[in-house]
């Protein structure tokens, strides 16, 4: 009976690497090849060589809108599948901004709103992923059984899917992908809409920025990016929103799990050192995720919004601006077993700090997100998850001399010698 076993892995294996061989190629592949691969790296077969690869070769030579179809079906159908009833909301960011954790934000807003949200959020590929900065607060590594519980009980969760196999080629895709710094855009679309088809979502929000020094640089990639979306989307019958924005610097203040996690707390906090530009761009995708859903509830409930808050925006606001989003959150983290009289003010980052000071009074502008990367990696984060930078200053902001400009901090002197030396090299700021 084992050699049986041993004997259909091998085919598997060899169908998986012959299916591999042909995209490098440049050649389409059908469904069965497809669902090959993504068993085999589901059940990590192929190894890390291998693996990436694949992931090279989506990279290089980029997939049919059928391809990303059977990609995405094939993520979801090797591993497990949640089943709500009625709408069930989510968002996603294709990731690259800095400090965008507009998730920790925009969940509580949601479910204090009585729609259902549960979240599956990444690791880090970059600086830091919304799983990373959610297991400051609470748990993320969930059974099915206890988020299909909580769910039911305050409708969300923020957690970490790869714990329960879902979509489970996904994350060892992205830890080879973690090496090279690089998400191919057709790789972004399987990994985000899989995710949802699996987490059961059937009305969704897409942050999608583009900029200079982001993933995706111009517009036109942008639309096609949304484009692509819309097509999977309508495949699994879920309706979604797309919305590009030009975005050329951090989103918050802090980046790094810590001081990112902090950033969010403080606008569910409304404190008043909250970032703006994050309780903003928190809101409005929270009311096109309402919009979009409100489309699908009863009559009733779509004009009481309309009476009472003018529009979704204004329903998302009153939500935050009165403590419900907060009252919310807290009891996520209460009931994913975290603490929830945690707060802001509590949220310590790294012990060994340098700061960045102007030497001349400046405006500064042009931050250039993809060397903050490379200067948050050399402090330590995500694996470190209290060291970070702060921008004291962002883009359009006036410093005088001495005033300073960033904090980076760090958990041992040895990684905050790095980030020095790193800001050196990879300039993170312009003066004028």
């Amino acid at each position: 009976m084992n050699d049986k076993k041993t004997f259909k892995e091998q085919i598997d294996q060899q169908d998986a690497l012959s299916a591999i061989r042909k995209k490098l190629v440049g050649k389409a592949l059908n469904y069965k090849e497809i669902y090959s691969i993504m068993d085999q790296i589901a059940k990590e077969r192929l190894g890390q060589v291998v693996t990436t690869y694949f992931a090279a070769s989506g990279y290089a030579q980029g997939f049919t809108d059928q391809e990303l179809y059977f990609l995405t079906k094939a993520m979801v159908e090797t591993g497990e599948k949640l089943h709500f009833k009625g709408i069930v909301a989510d968002k996603h960011s294709i990731g690259g901004v800095p400090g965008n954790r507009t998730t920790l934000i925009i969940v509580p807003i949601i479910a204090a709103a009585g729609f259902l949200i549960p979240k599956s959020s990444s690791r880090a590929i970059t600086t830091s992923g919304t799983a990373d900065d959610m297991e400051i607060l609470a748990p993320v590594i969930l059974s099915k059984e206890r988020i299909l519980k909580i769910v039911k009980k305050i409708k969300a969760c923020i957690v970490w899917g790869g714990n329960f196999n879902i979509a489970p080629a996904d994350d060892v895709i992205i830890n080879v992908e973690k090496e090279l710094m690089f998400e191919s855009f057709d790789k972004i679309i399987i990994s985000i809409m899989a995710k949802k088809v699996a987490f059961g979502a059937t009305h969704v929000v897409i942050d999608l920025p583009y900029g200079h020094s982001l993933k995706v640089t111009h517009l036109k990639d942008a639309k096609i990016l949304k484009s692509k979306f819309e097509n999977i989307a309508e495949k699994f019958k879920i309706k979604i929103r797309v919305l590009i924005h030009r975005t050329d610097q951090p989103v918050g203040r802090g980046i790094g799990p810590t001081l990112e996690t902090r950033d969010a707390l403080r606008v569910l906090e409304q404190t008043f050192d909250k970032p703006y530009d994050l309780e903003v761009r928190s809101i409005t995708l929270a009311g096109s995720l309402l919009e979009l859903c409100l489309k699908d509830s009863p009559r009733q409930l779509q004009e009481y919004v309309k009476n009472t808050y003018g529009n979704c925006t204004g329903w998302a606001t009153k939500i935050l601006q009165d403590g419900l989003a907060l009252k919310k959150m807290k009891e996520i983290i209460f009931e994913q077993g975290g603490n929830p009289d945690t707060e802001s003010s509590k949220l310590i980052p790294g012990k060994f700090i340098y700061k960045v000071k102007a030497k001349t009074a400046c405006v500064i502008k042009n931050i250039d997100s993809k060397n903050l990367t490379l200067l948050i990696k050399a402090l330590g984060a995500p694996l470190q998850k209290k060291s970070g930078i702060y921008l004291d200053h962002k883009e359009g902001e006036r410093a005088e001399k001495g005033d300073a400009i960033c904090t980076l901090y760090s958990e041992n002197v040895y990684n905050l010698k790095q980030g020095k030396k790193t800001l050196k090299q990879y300039p993170v700021f312009d003066f004028k």
